[in-house]
């Protein structure tokens, strides 16, 4: 069962709780990762779990109504005029930055505290400690999705299909989710790493900077 977050001392002893600098609906899930982990019940934009919430590009602290190199931040307008997260002059002002810095990650600008988006390496974490339950109808909701089951406790999370924003158009929802992550690819700055899955699938992928993608808030 969840409880409610009433101080400092209850956020470091309760499996799952309630952050005082999120939004009053925002809980943490303790998923009994080897990391210690723990995960958001919802999505930045949202207010339950089963909505969609905002869409980001990467490195972005806002959603958008367009998503596009000629819109992104951190470029001047294409792909190969990138100012910030570079690691290669063919795309840009090369600074080797390949993790999100906290002002650029949009779970800890919205949210506060010691929310941060996850890095790939936690998203491959979640992906393979935990059991994951594909469901069409999530709580009799009709929302579409992964029920991700701790394999060490009883706590779950749900991670709605929640698609994509590309240009002007919202894709894919029902279909599929995608979650940024805070890395940037290794080697190749045109693109971001993101938690990927369909129903049949679970992976990460690397994707377009500029595509507006959900994110999913974890903690310590």
């Amino acid at each position: 069962m969840f409880k409610k977050l009433f101080s400092l001392f209850a956020a470091l002893t309760l499996s799952v709780g309630l952050s005082a600098e999120a939004p009053a609906t925002v809980e943490y899930v303790d998923l009994g990762l080897p990391s210690g982990l723990k995960w958001a019940t919802m999505n930045v934009g949202a207010t339950k779990p089963e909505e969609y919430g905002d869409y980001f590009a990467w490195g972005e602290t806002n959603p958008r109504t367009t998503y596009d190199w000629s819109t992104y931040k951190w470029c001047n307008g294409s792909y190969n005029t990138q100012t910030k997260y570079c690691t290669s002059s063919s795309y840009g002002t090369v600074d080797n930055k390949t993790v999100l810095d906290p002002e650029d990650d949009a779970a800890h600008v919205n949210w506060g505290g010691n929310w941060r988006m996850p890095t790939k390496a936690e998203q491959d974490e979640l992906r393979t400690e935990c059991t994951w339950t594909w469901t069409t109808d999530y709580n009799s909701t009709g929302v579409a999705g992964y029920i991700v089951s701790s394999t060490r406790n009883s706590n779950t999370i749900f991670l709605p299909a929640s698609g994509n924003r590309i240009n002007s158009s919202l894709s894919g929802v029902g279909s599929y989710g995608e979650y940024w992550s805070s890395s940037l690819e290794e080697g190749d700055s045109y693109f971001a790493y993101y938690l990927n899955f369909r129903s049949d699938d679970v992976q990460w992928s690397g994707g377009d900077r500029y595509a507006g993608r959900s994110v999913r808030p974890v903690c310590k």
